[in-house]
């Protein structure tokens, strides 16, 4: 009853779904293939062939809610039907779906960032990079556009900064990303913004320094400026964030033309590891006014896209290997994996998500649990 529920609740979502094929010359029904093919992706598959694999040797349960009129489509079926899908519908039904999953509120920190799969490139094109936004607290991945290269991202970003409910929340994106056209569409849909400045912005960057030196050296009033600094420690080394946020932006000479904006930040990391000492400092502006705590707990939020899904869709799902090559099915692909990712997250069982995709392969329980967003699964 499990595994009938939640196929069901999988197909609901997807429904939307135009079929790109020709009316009356398919063979397999377009909801088969999208079940078939996400399901393959929890379980274990990182190409068409292994999604085959895996819906054969599944196909008794399959048959159990699907129909399946000529039996399991071929991978080369799979190829074909995501290479014909538009990736912009196919992610919004996914993302609809998440959203119910994971129960996901408005506000909170929305992350910004691009990866570039390395083994999509073809003879006729360069890997297809993609910029994806990350709900830091809920785990979750929100939308995705594609791009020719990351050199093409401020144009990607206000396209996929309209896809997002950006009511209340802090949009958090790196110095490639800190333009004045982006912070005003943040603005004007609702969120704040936290955006880093590197040498691409060098007449702020050099007034934000300005600004922290008369902070440090006492030049400024003490309810303008505020500081803290939060140790950890781990593997091997110790780290310390000292984060100074001061309100007092006389000094930024192009003040006017940033819209919205009340706060400029320093993070300086120290860090010892194998008794060598270094010391980086990052700096920022924000649209937003909070306690120096709040920012430095704001600034770490970055690293989960990077960390939570970055990192995970290279180690755990093998995507930089990844060979597919046609633009719309590497693209759908892509989110299929994130889905994975984020639905895995969401399975309460205290594993690594290598094992847990393991688990989905050999357990249909436990694929069926991981398709509702069970909090009540049992651990692998």
């Amino acid at each position: 009853m499990a595994a009938l529920n939640s196929v069901a609740a999988v197909k609901k979502y997807f429904r939307r779904l135009k079929d790109p094929r020709v009316v009356g010359r398919s063979r397999h029904r377009l909801l088969d293939i999208v079940v078939i093919a996400i399901c393959g992706v929890i379980g274990n598959g990182d190409d068409w062939p292994d999604i085959e694999l895996f819906a054969r040797k599944r196909q008794a349960w399959f048959k159990r809610f699907l129909a399946l009129p000529e039996g399991v489509p071929s991978h080369d079926t799979l190829e074909r039907v995501f290479a014909r899908l538009d990736p912009h519908v196919f992610m919004q039904c996914c993302v609809a779906w998440l959203r119910a999953v994971a129960d996901v509120l408005g506000g909170g920190q929305i992350a910004i960032d691009g990866k570039t799969l390395c083994g999509s490139a073809s003879s006729k094109l360069g890997p297809l990079h993609l910029v994806s936004a990350w709900a830091t607290q809920a785990k979750l991945t929100l939308g995705e556009v594609a791009v020719d290269g990351k050199s093409n991202e401020i144009t990607a970003i206000p396209k996929l900064l309209e896809l997002l409910d950006l009511k209340g929340a802090l949009v958090t994106i790196d110095a490639l990303g800190c333009q004045k056209g982006i912070a005003e569409k943040i603005l004007a849909g609702g969120g704040d913004y936290l955006l880093a400045v590197k040498g691409n912005q060098g007449r702020l960057l050099e007034d934000i320094q300005t600004t922290m030196n008369q902070a440090l050296d006492g030049e400024l009033r003490p309810q303008q400026v505020a500081t803290v600094t939060l140790p950890s420690q781990g593997h091997g080394r110790q780290e310390a964030r000292t984060c100074t946020v001061v309100t007092n932006l006389d000094s930024l000479r192009d003040q006017a033309a940033w819209p919205g904006l009340k706060a400029v930040i320093m993070c300086c990391r120290e860090r010892t590891a194998n008794g060598e000492t270094t010391l980086e400092a990052h700096y920022f502006i924000s649209s937003r006014r909070m306690a120096a705590r709040k920012f430095a707990e704001a600034l770490r939020g970055p690293w989960g896209i990077e960390n939570g899904l970055h990192w995970q869709l290279d180690v755990s799902f093998d995507e930089d290997a990844s060979r597919i090559q046609q633009r719309h099915a590497a693209e759908n692909f892509a989110f299929m994996r994130k889905l994975a990712l984020c639905l895995l997250k969401q399975h309460p069982a205290k594993t690594s998500i290598a094992r847990k995709r393991k688990a989905a392969a050999l357990d249909p329980d436990f694929l069926a649990a991981t398709l509702m967003g069970a909090a009540k699964a049992e651990e692998v």
